[in-house]
């Protein structure tokens, strides 16, 4: 287990995180486990249709019945799985501090928190430009979701936490140059 890395990308919605996860993927080969899977197939088979509100249902929900954890919960199986033949697994859209504690109590040393920023207004800006993934309609709906996320989710643990933080107000080859310094660092520590 010693030679094996789990890096959680955190931040607020349009940081992002997305975009740090398909690099490291594409450049490096990573795997990947996504939380939001368990949303997913709720939604499925609620046979709800995909979109902001019904989201946050099934997330509030999911997290009703099996605490603030659940995600990190229903991810450990699969992370355990692609472990055994993976050396280095990317965790997208870990929210909140008890599933940052699950993981962390679970892969000790061997999983770091990469933290991604960007202001809200570039945030805002991203996510009402999204075509296909829960675009945001207007500033007031950008703001709930924040509110939402920070204490809805209690997403501002695992952020306060990090190991490195990524500041993402410029383009896409500064962003890939801090990806690739912190995956250096990560390598050499």
């Amino acid at each position: 287990m010693r030679h094996k890395k789990i890096i959680a990308v955190v931040g607020m919605a349009g940081a992002g995180k997305s975009a740090v996860s398909r690099y490291i993927l594409k450049k490096y080969g990573w795997s990947k486990v996504y939380f939001g899977e368990a949303t997913s197939r709720r939604l499925k088979k609620e046979q709800l249709e995909v979109n902001y509100e019904n989201e946050k249902y099934v997330r509030e929900k999911i997290r009703e019945e099996m605490g603030m954890g659940a995600y990190a919960k229903l991810a450990l199986p699969k992370i355990k799985n692609l472990l055994k033949d993976k050396d280095n697994l990317i965790l997208e859209s870990l929210y909140s501090w008890e599933e940052y504690k699950i993981i962390k109590d679970e892969y000790k040393n061997n999983f770091k928190i990469l933290a991604i920023y960007s202001s809200p207004n570039t945030r805002f800006s991203r996510l009402k430009n999204r075509q296909r993934e829960r675009p945001i309609k207007n500033y007031e709906q950008f703001k709930v979701r924040d509110k939402t996320e920070i204490e809805g989710a209690d997403k501002g643990g695992p952020i306060a936490v990090a190991d490195w933080t990524i500041v993402n107000e410029y383009s896409s080859k500064y962003l890939y140059q801090k990806i690739d310094n912190f995956l250096n660092k990560l390598n050499n520590a």
